[in-house]
């Protein structure tokens, strides 16, 4: 079961982030509901970034190199 919730934001904001809302063919319940979400999972982020780094770690660039070098065309 959803539980409501109350916040107090700025007119203007309500509004342009309901059009916005409206012309990606959603609600501004279903925007606030997914920024929620993704805030209380973002913590779990930085596990997915170690396995990727995990997974990348044959990746070599050369070693290190100053920035003329990287900078060079």
């Amino acid at each position: 079961m959803l539980k409501n919730l109350t916040v107090s934001v700025d007119p203007t904001i309500i509004d342009r982030a309901r059009a916005k809302a409206a012309a990606e063919h959603t609600t501004l319940n279903n925007v606030v509901r997914r920024l929620l979400a993704d805030f209380v999972q973002a913590k779990g982020r930085g596990d997915d970034f170690d396995a990727l780094m995990a997974e990348l770690s044959h990746c070599n660039s050369g070693g290190r190199f100053s920035r003329d070098e990287a900078n060079e065309r």
